[in-house]
């Protein structure tokens, strides 16, 4: 599927960043995007001057777009196919930022896998932005689950602590509206300031 053809797309993820920001990382924290495909958040953070960018989607195609799309800017990100519930992370991640994957995840044993590679992966920061309990049921032809704040609090509620959250209206590329619910969370071992 091209860009537009998919719900989700969205040509500036201003909220994403706006969180990101808020963090103060050094511009060499490592920064993973879960399900970022040939999302246009690499291309903020490598505007902002970020340099240790990870993109990791179930589709080889979606990351091939992004990369076409950055052309020699592709060469900086590190490039990861695979299922996020099969995803065996070698190193540790200042900043985790999924929009719209972890609302595929359905299973009980899918979003407990999911997880436990979050706390395993995450030494800073998440970002984590779903299908609230006001949005579709379905998306791309498949179940999601959505969330209210308290319940998406809950879920990481081991190992993390809520930073804030709030409601956002998504106008997709066919001019429908999706509410989307984005948490940001700090990893309980991240001493603060």
């Amino acid at each position: 599927m091209q860009p537009g053809q998919v719900s989700w797309t969205q040509n500036i993820p201003e909220t994403s960043m706006s969180m990101i920001r808020k963090f103060n990382l050094l511009k060499s924290s490592a920064i993973i995007d879960i399900g970022g495909g040939d999302s246009k958040l690499v291309d903020c953070l490598l505007d902002e001057g970020y340099e240790d960018i990870t993109v990791l989607d179930i589709s080889g195609e979606a990351i091939q777009r992004a990369k076409q799309r950055l052309g020699k800017r592709a060469d900086v990100v590190k490039w990861m196919i695979g299922d996020i519930t099969e995803f065996e992370p070698t190193r540790t991640y200042s900043c985790w930022h999924d929009r719209a994957a972890f609302h595929f995840l359905t299973e009980p044993a899918e979003i407990k896998k999911y997880l436990e590679i979050a706390r395993k992966a995450i030494t800073g920061y998440l970002v984590l932005s779903t299908f609230s309990d006001k949005g579709p049921r379905r998306c791309s032809e498949l179940d999601v689950c959505q969330y209210a704040e308290s319940e998406l609090t809950e879920q990481f509620q081991n190992g993390f602590d809520k930073i804030c959250c709030l409601r956002e209206d998504h106008i997709t590329p066919f001019q429908t509206k999706q509410n989307f619910l984005y948490c940001s969370f700090r990893r309980q071992s991240v001493a603060t300031d």
